[in-house]
């Protein structure tokens, strides 16, 4: 699950805000913030500084420095809080980049000093035409992403239904061997989960993760009832019912759910990071311990990411994929080593997984993710 960190968006706003998203840009246009250059993002345990307020639309480079004592984020978001683009865990005393597509409109810019709360906000007007050019092979890798993530709401459909039937049933052992597969499509898309408005937090949230006055619904709340509580009763039956028809409402907004090249890449990276510093901790999948196929399906939606925008990427910037090549082999080898058929998703209990497996396992998330936080650069150039 991604962090819910916006506030909970209808099917109907969603698609309602599609004429303010993220839009096209070629090299022309504004790969660093326009005429201008990057914009410059200070970030303090008690401000939010941008160096210009307003910029024409395109590719939007914010060049992010944290200048305070606690690890912050930098988040571009609609009128309506969703997320345009993010970029989380920044130290301090470091600096990070976050590049992003971005058409004509308001929106604003939150510092998360801590990572809590609302943020301190900028409001930023991006001026120019509705949408401008980018180059075709980004608007294949775009087309043919989208095609992947709707195959992949398809394919769950029917196994979150095995899922939900044994729930219905009551019956324990049959729910609890169909949980995890019934989650590996879901956990294929993350990269771009925020697309998805209010899906994630209604479908995987977990108990920590709740907003105030949120109902706990989705995969996890009926994993606790199977694990923990170890029973299935009335309330349980009915949240199945209702995941099925969350999932329902997912397949139908992959067609329409904004989705771009610098999406694609920084949602990947975030994942990654997500994967790196929370679920590593066996926070995710807490009572059932299947973590590792939900690393799995991470790594593989990021990776088939990765493999659509590489062509422009390549030429843009060859030593980077040099080096994704490398990193993503990497990890997908380590993850081998957790089950024995390569073809199956069926991983050690992560409860059995060691402290110091377990950091070898984020060094190698860690390793990846940090190329992989230039890949929206590389395609913008």
């Amino acid at each position: 699950m991604r962090p819910v960190r916006t506030s909970v968006v209808t099917a109907a706003a969603a698609v309602a805000a599609l004429t303010a998203v993220t839009g096209c840009a070629d090299k022309s246009d504004t790969k660093a913030g326009g005429a201008g250059g990057a914009v410059q993002v200070t970030a303090t345990d008690d401000s939010c500084k941008l160096s210009k307020t307003e910029f024409p639309a395109g590719h939007i480079t914010f060049d992010i420095a944290n200048k305070g004592a606690k690890v912050t984020e930098v988040y571009l978001l609609f009128p309506d809080d969703r997320i345009v683009a993010e970029r989380e865990n920044i130290g301090p005393g470091l600096k990070q980049q976050l590049t992003a597509e971005v058409k004509a409109g308001s929106y604003e810019v939150a510092c998360k000093p801590g990572m809590k709360g609302d943020g301190i906000r900028q409001k930023v007007t991006v001026t120019g035409a509705a949408a401008v050019k980018r180059n075709p092979q980004l608007d294949t890798a775009v087309a043919e992403y989208r095609k992947y993530a709707q195959e992949q709401a398809d394919e769950t459909l029917p196994k979150a239904k095995v899922f939900t039937d044994a729930v219905r049933a009551g019956d324990l052992d049959a729910a609890k061997k169909a949980f995890a597969p019934s989650r590996l499509g879901w956990e294929r898309t993350e990269p771009v989960a925020e697309s998805f408005g209010d899906i994630d937090p209604k479908t995987d949230t977990r108990e920590n993760g709740l907003e105030k006055g949120q109902k706990w619904t989705g995969w996890h709340r009926l994993e606790k009832a199977l694990w923990a509580d170890n029973r299935i009763g009335q309330d349980e039956k009915d949240l199945a019912t209702e995941l099925d028809k969350d999932l329902t409402d997912w397949q139908k907004r992959v067609g329409t759910a904004e989705i771009t090249p610098t999406s694609m890449a920084n949602g990947a990276k975030e994942l990654l990071d997500e994967v790196a510093t929370g679920k590593i901790t066996g926070e995710e999948d807490r009572y059932s311990h299947t973590d590792l196929s939900d690393f799995k399906g991470n790594v593989e939606g990021a990776q088939k990411a990765y493999e659509l925008l590489k062509p422009v990427a390549a030429k843009n910037d060859p030593a980077l994929t040099t080096e994704l090549d490398k990193q993503f082999a990497a990890l997908d080898a380590l993850l081998d080593k957790y089950r024995t058929d390569k073809n199956s998703y069926d991983f050690t209990a992560y409860d059995k997984v060691g402290e110091s497996d377990r950091k070898q396992l984020s060094d190698t998330v860690n390793a990846l993710a940090e190329p992989l936080s230039k890949l929206a650069a590389a395609v913008t150039k």
